[in-house]
């Protein structure tokens, strides 16, 4: 009786289905960036003169190693950081360099506060035991006391928030007509309250 043959299995096309196997997962696959803090960095030389800032321009930030917030040496909790940074920025009480009052502004136009939202100086400073998640969250803070304030006059003159219109002047698909049209608005909403937030060096124990 013949021996009836195995028949053999063909493996000589399984490189190609796993190469190509690897090629469609590496076309497919989408990767996770992280989004960090939109910071500007300070120049690498110092400018010739030194900037002075007047004490009632500036209103000082501390986070102490046992993440407790200090705003003016006194200690706050950070659901009313936002609050004293909206009443520092748009406080109102003095002229800009040119000579001009903020007539936009709504502050009580304390003489101990901030002269005006161009001169107002928000400095930031944690100790190095700070917590990440506290820093980030005073950062959001403070960076919200700035939107909120820009919200409100993109509202009192464009009729749409501030953060929206960035965002869309910002987004790659928005028509060119329209980004330039959009432009001139953004700059003045972020002239009008200007983000000037100063990160000084942690403190060492």
């Amino acid at each position: 009786m013949a021996r009836r043959s195995i028949p053999e299995v063909n493996a000589g096309s399984m490189a190609d289905i796993a190469f190509l196997l690897l090629i469609f997962f590496l076309v497919t696959t989408t990767i996770e960036t992280d989004s960090g803090l939109d910071r500007k960095l300070p120049p690498l030389e110092p400018p010739d003169t030194d900037v002075i800032i007047k004490e009632r321009n500036l209103l000082q930030v501390v986070i102490n190693k046992n993440n407790q917030l200090l705003v003016k040496d006194e200690l706050t909790e950070l659901k009313d950081l936002r609050k004293a940074a909206v009443a520092f920025l748009d406080n109102g009480g003095g002229l800009n360099d040119k000579g001009e009052p903020c007539d936009y502004c709504q502050g009580a136009k304390d003489p101990k506060s901030s002269v005006h939202p161009e001169k107002a100086v928000i400095s930031l400073q944690n100790d190095r035991e700070t917590k990440y998640s506290t820093y980030i969250a005073v950062q959001n803070e403070l960076v919200a006391a700035y939107n909120e304030l820009r919200n409100r006059e993109s509202q009192r003159l464009y009729k749409m928030d501030f953060t929206e219109m960035q965002a869309l002047f910002s987004d790659p698909k928005t028509p060119d007509e329209q980004r330039e049209k959009l432009r001139p608005r953004v700059e003045r909403i972020q002239k009008m309250y200007p983000q000037i937030l100063s990160e000084a060096e942690p403190k060492k124990n």
